[in-house]
């Protein structure tokens, strides 16, 4: 199964020198928890998620329209592209302990998003196929991974 089977396509998009309420109103609006940060040529520069905008308003005791989505946005972004499979996407946030990944073009241009819930609900429908594309297992070891705890010297912690 490749992950343009499952992904959702043109998500919502804010930009890094937005005010941070704007990716609030997004998140508001589409009922989403992050949204991929795009430069002038949609290619993605960070993503924001709804517990970063939480987080900097609570460290900084700002209002969100006096601070930039820049300034809480992660830079490191992890990314897919439409061809790859599920599998590979499925390591790919298990790696890197991500729920959601951007979905790029050859171009490294924003065309959707696929999270862990859309891998989740396609393995829920397979639940009683024979030869399921994406298995219980699978997005429970993803799930494992991604939310596992970390110590404070960076090994992760088992509870």
């Amino acid at each position: 199964m490749l992950v343009e089977e499952l992904m959702s396509f043109s998500p919502a998009t804010c930009r890094a020198d937005d005010p941070m309420d704007r990716a609030a109103q997004i998140f508001w609006e589409q009922d989403c928890g992050c949204v991929p940060v795009v430069d002038d040529e949609a290619h993605v520069v960070g993503i924001i998620t709804d517990r970063d905008v939480c987080m900097a308003a609570y460290t900084r005791g700002l209002r969100l329209c006096e601070m930039t989505v820049r300034s809480a946005m992660a830079t490191a972004v992890h990314t897919c592209h439409s061809t790859d499979s599920i599998e590979h996407a499925e390591r790919i946030m298990r790696h890197n302990r991500v729920r959601r990944l951007p979905v790029v073009d050859d171009r490294n241009q924003l065309v959707g998003i696929l999270s862990l819930h859309d891998i989740a609900q396609k393995a829920a429908r397979e639940r009683h196929h024979r030869h399921a594309s994406v298995t219980d297992a699978e997005v429970a070891e993803t799930l494992s991974a991604v939310t596992a705890r970390r110590h404070h010297e960076g090994v992760l912690a088992s509870f």
